[in-house]
């Protein structure tokens, strides 16, 4: 397991370059964490590390944002399962495509759509501290 703080806003980015250098390989990744607990924040910095120069927001109501690195050309996937009610209705948008795809996938609420996750799945867990820092463990 992989720990990495956040202690604040300034040095975001600073933990998103930590999280990168620990990713490796790996491409799907499942954010666990409380409502508020800033997985779309630390999402956005890793997007931004990565050079991804569109807005950068929680895809809530979309679902699924793309981005592309402006770096690489790299594409990034990132997945909010909040409002799913069914796991059909993740089916129906083909995730399991993009999760193998080979592309970076980052998933808020990966919980919703557990059956659909690949076997190799990197659990991410943000837990916010009681002074307001965030801890991020990768599993």
């Amino acid at each position: 397991m992989t720990t990495i703080q956040i202690n604040s806003l300034d040095s975001i980015r600073e933990s998103a370059k930590a999280f990168l250098a620990a990713m490796d390989d790996r491409t799907v990744f499942a954010f666990h964490g409380q409502m508020g607990a800033g997985k779309t924040t630390f999402i956005k910095a890793i997007c931004e590390e990565l050079g991804v120069e569109d807005v950068i927001n929680s895809p809530t109501f979309a679902i699924i944002n793309e981005y592309r690195s402006e770096t690489t050309g790299e594409l990034i996937y990132h997945f909010d399962f909040y409002r799913i009610n069914k796991l059909s209705e993740a089916e129906d948008i083909g995730t399991e495509d993009y999760f193998y795809s080979g592309a970076l996938c980052f998933i808020e609420w990966p919980e919703k759509i557990e059956d659909l996750l690949p076997g190799d799945v990197v659990e991410v867990t943000i837990k916010e501290n009681p002074d307001g820092t965030r801890t991020v463990e990768i599993n």
